[in-house]
């Protein structure tokens, strides 16, 4: 039997009301997602994304969402998203686009890449901070999202230990 291969798209909501986000729910995001592929490839394109597509991960609070797909249509599902111009959530129309940051075959791969990304997006942060105590966080913040090796390797451990009960 051959499994069917997947792919994951890390992208992150671009809203005009960041307060609008905390709104978001996996069911509006999947609804908006197939519209657009229906609108933009027709049925040739909601066929092929029906079938595999979910929404695996969504944070409303950051705005970041994991979309799990057959891998043979990824590049159809990547080239209408640029089209979803409004999600409509709870009876609002929450105005947004989505912006694809990431590629990855597995959700562990742009779990890993979304710690660098958030890491690099508070380096840039640095600078821009306004007084000694917004830099001090800013700097712990980087501390706590960047893993050392040691630490993952207790993490993995302990998990395994887990699993092994």
């Amino acid at each position: 039997m051959v499994r069917v291969k997947s792919r994951y798209l890390l992208c992150e909501v671009n809203a005009t009301d960041r307060n609008l986000l905390l709104l978001l729910d996996d069911r509006a995001v999947t609804v908006a997602v197939k519209d657009v592929v229906q609108r933009i490839h027709g049925d040739y394109g909601a066929a092929l994304c029906s079938f595999g597509f979910s929404v695996k991960y969504l944070n409303a609070v950051t705005g970041i969402i994991f979309l799990r797909f057959p891998k043979r249509c990824y590049k159809l599902l990547w080239s209408a998203l640029p089209f979803i111009t409004s999600i409509e959530a709870r009876g609002k129309k929450i105005t947004c686009f989505l912006n694809c940051i990431y590629v990855g075959g597995t959700i562990r791969t742009c779990q890993k890449f979304l710690i660098r990304y958030n890491a690099h997006q508070l380096r840039r942060m640095l600078p821009k901070c306004k007084n000694e105590e917004e830099r001090r966080d800013v700097q712990q913040a980087i501390l706590d999202c960047c893993l050392t090796r040691n630490h993952t390797d207790e993490s993995e451990d302990a998990l395994e230990s887990e699993e092994d009960e």
